[in-house]
C-alpha cells in the first residue's frame, strides 16, 4: 500500500532552474510544492496558504555574495510563523553564513547544486520538526486550559425531586448523542454543573471540556478568545494563540451566558457551528475543528428573539435539546441534601467538627425563596461554618438578612424575576458600600455579569 504524501514545502529563489529543479523532485515526496522568485511576496503567501516548510535562498539579486537578504527574510518567517521549520539553500561558499543563520533560528542548509538523497532526508527532518512544534504549541494552549479547568471549583449535582429526576433522565438519554444541547435556567441553579455531567458521560470524557464565560469577554476580544489569532494580529498580540474552539477540538465546548451575547456577533459565532470551521484573527486559512457544543442562559432566550434581540437560526442551531433546571424554590425538598452536602464540604475545608443542620434551621431554610439558588444556599453555608460556634448548627447561625433585609427572608409584592434580582443586586451593593468585586462575590457572579446588570437596572 503506498504511503499517502503529507507537507507542504515553498521554495522561494530567484533562479528558475533551481525552483523547477526543486519541485520536480520533491513533488514526487510531499504533498504540496509552491515556488517563488520575488521573496518579497513571503509574508503574503503566509498568511493565505499553510506551509510546513520553507526552502530559502541565501542570496538574491539585490544582495548576491553578502546573505543579508537571506536573514532578514528567515527574520521575518520566524516573525510571522515561529514553529515553521527554514531550511537555507546556499552555495558551498557561504556554509559560514549558513551556520550563522542556524543559530538565528533556520533549521538546516543544504548545499547547491544538491544531493536528492540529501536534500530529501533534510525536507523529511524539517517537516517533522514543524509537526512537532505545532504539536507542543497546542497541547501548551490545552494545558493551560485543563489546568485552569482543573482549578476551578465543582460539586456534583444533588436532588431527588421529581424536577431534579426528569433532569438527570434528560442527561441519560443525550449524553451519549453529539446533539447540541441548551440549558436555561436562573444563575445559580448549577448548569455548568450539568454540561461537565453531560461531558462526563459522553463518548468524549477522555477529552477536553473548556468552559466559555461569553459574557465576560469584552466585545472586542470575541474573536480572538472563541477562533484564536496570529501573532501580530492586534496590538497586545505577541504570539499566536489557538481559540477556545481549537483547544476543545475533540471534546466539549461549553458557552456559558449565551443569551449575552451582542446581536452583531452572533453570525460568526453561527458561522463556525455550522461549519465546523474557524479562521483565526488576522488570517485566512479556516481549521476545522471537532466539538460537542453546549450552551446555558439564565435570559429569557425565546423572548429575545421576539424581540429581535437573539437570532432565531441560531437558536434553533443550539438547542436540538433543552434542558430545564429548576429554581431552587421549586424542589424545597433537595434543601436539607444540598445543605447537608455543603456541611460536609466546609466542617472539612475549615476543620471545624459540625454534626448537622438542625430541623429548626433547616425549616427556616426551607422557607426561604433564595433568589440566588443553589449558589446562595452554598454561600449561606459556608459563612454558618465559618461563624458558629456550635457543633449543631442553629437558625441563628443563618444569618440570611446580612444581604437580604431586616427579616430572616426577603419581602417581595411578587416575584417578577427581575424585580427579584434587581433588589437583591441593590441590596448587595449597599452591604458592600459600592464595591463591585464584594459584591459580585457574594451575588456569585462576573464583575463583567455585575455591570451589565447594573446598567440594565439603572442601579
Amino acid at each position: 500500500m503506498t504511503k499517502e504524501k503529507s507537507g507542504r514545502v515553498l521554495v522561494v529563489d530567484d533562479d528558475t532552474d533551481v525552483l523547477q529543479a526543486a519541485k520536480l523532485f520533491l513533488k514526487q515526496h510531499v504533498a504540496k510544492v509552491d515556488t517563488e522568485k520575488n521573496p518579497s511576496s513571503i509574508p503574503n503567501l503566509l498568511k493565505n496558504y499553510d506551509y510546513d516548510l520553507v526552502l530559502l535562498d541565501m542570496n538574491f539579486t539585490e544582495d548576491v555574495s553578502s546573505g543579508k537578504e537571506g536573514f532578514h527574510w528567515l527574520k521575518t518567517i520566524l516573525e510571522i510563523d515561529p514553529s515553521l521549520a527554514v531550511v537555507l539553500i546556499t552555495a558551498y561558499g557561504d556554509v559560514e553564513k549558513a551556520v550563522k543563520a542556524v543559530k538565528l533560528g533556520a533549521t538546516d542548509f543544504v548545499l547547491k547544486p544538491w544531493q536528492n538523497e540529501k536534500l530529501l532526508a533534510t525536507v523529511h527532518s524539517a517537516l517533522n520538526l514543524t509537526e512537532s512544534r505545532r504539536e507542543v504549541e497546542t497541547l501548551k494552549t490545552r494545558q493551560k486550559q485543563l489546568s485552569a479547568d482543573i482549578d476551578q471549583h465543582y460539586q456534583d449535582i444533588i436532588g431527588k425531586s421529581p424536577a431534579m429526576n426528569k433532569v438527570f433522565e434528560t442527561i441519560e438519554k443525550v449524553a451519549k448523542t453529539d446533539a447540541n444541547i441548551l440549558i436555561t435556567g436562573e444563575n445559580g441553579t448549577g448548569k455548568e454543573l450539568v454540561a461537565r455531567a453531560l461531558h462526563r458521560r459522553s463518548n468524549r470524557s477522555d477529552e477536553v471540556f473548556i468552559s466559555v464565560d461569553l459574557g465576560a469577554i469584552p466585545e472586542n476580544l470575541f474573536e480572538s478568545e472563541l477562533f484564536g489569532h496570529t501573532r501580530g494580529a492586534f496590538t497586545d498580540a505577541k504570539e499566536s494563540r489557538a481559540g477556545r474552539f481549537e483547544v476543545a477540538s475533540g471534546g466539549t465546548l461549553f458557552l456559558d451566558e449565551i443569551g449575552n451575547l451582542p446581536l452583531q456577533l452572533q453570525p460568526k459565532l453561527l458561522s463556525a457551528i455550522e461549519t465546523r470551521k474557524v479562521t483565526r484573527v488576522g488570517s485566512n486559512k479556516p481549521v476545522e475543528v471537532d466539538i460537542r457544543l453546549i450552551c446555558a442562559t439564565n435570559e429569557p432566550i425565546q423572548e429575545m428573539v421576539h424581540n429581535n434581540e437573539f437570532r432565531q437560526d441560531l437558536l434553533y442551531r443550539i438547542n436540538t435539546i433543552e434542558i430545564h433546571l429548576p429554581a431552587l424554590r421549586d424542589r424545597t425538598v433537595d434543601i436539607p441534601l444540598l445543605a447537608n452536602h455543603f456541611l460536609k464540604q466546609y466542617s472539612r475545608k475549615y476543620d471545624k467538627d459540625i454534626h448537622k443542620i438542625s430541623d429548626p434551621a433547616l425549616n427556616k431554610l426551607q422557607s426561604y425563596k433564595w433568589p440566588g439558588n443553589v449558589r446562595e444556599l452554598q454561600h449561606a453555608v459556608e459563612r454558618a461554618v465559618i461563624m458558629t460556634d456550635h457543633s449543631v448548627l442553629q437558625p441563628e447561625d443563618f444569618l440570611l438578612t446580612s444581604l437580604h433585609g431586616e427579616d430572616s427572608t426577603m419581602v417581595f409584592h411578587d416575584y417578577n424575576l427581575e424585580e427579584v434580582e434587581k433588589t437583591v443586586i441593590r441590596k448587595a451593593l449597599d452591604k458592600h458600600e459600592g464595591n463591585i468585586s464584594k459584591s459580585a462575590d457574594e451575588l456569585g457572579l462576573t464583575r463583567a455579569s455585575l455591570y451589565r446588570r447594573m446598567e440594565k437596572y439603572d442601579l
